[in-house]
Order: structure tokens, then C-alpha cells, then sequence
């Protein structure tokens, strides 16, 4: 089991935002921030079976 999971987040072209997960194959998007918070974790939770979850999800901003 994962203890951790890193999303990149960066800024969608289109407006608002865009994460993608570091090894795995999740990936989601939110007008703001805290929508974004909130579709992670509903996409970690929908990726992984209960006792697989990773327990620590990090949001890393990336700026280019």
C-alpha cells in the first residue's frame, strides 16, 4: 500500500485547474482550488480499493 500519492497541479489553458497524478493514471480538473482539493480526493478514493487508499495526498503547484 502507497502511504502517499503527489498530484501536479498547474493552471488549465482554459481557466482554472488541472491535476494529474504521479504514477498512477488519475487525473482531474476544477475551476478553483478548493473544488480541486475536493475532486482529488474523490478521485483518489474512487482509484483505489478502501485498504489500498494512500493515507497522505500532496498537491504540488507547478508554474512554467
Amino acid at each position: 500500500m502507497a502511504q502517499e500519492i503527489i498530484f501536479l497541479v498547474q493552471e488549465s489553458p482554459e481557466g482554472g485547474y488541472e491535476a494529474r497524478a504521479l504514477g498512477h493514471s488519475i487525473f482531474t480538473e476544477a475551476e478553483t482550488l478548493g473544488e480541486l482539493k475536493r475532486e482529488v480526493a474523490d478521485a483518489v478514493e474512487c482509484h483505489f480499493e478502501q485498504a489500498d487508499r494512500p493515507r497522505i495526498v500532496h498537491l504540488h503547484m507547478v508554474k512554467e
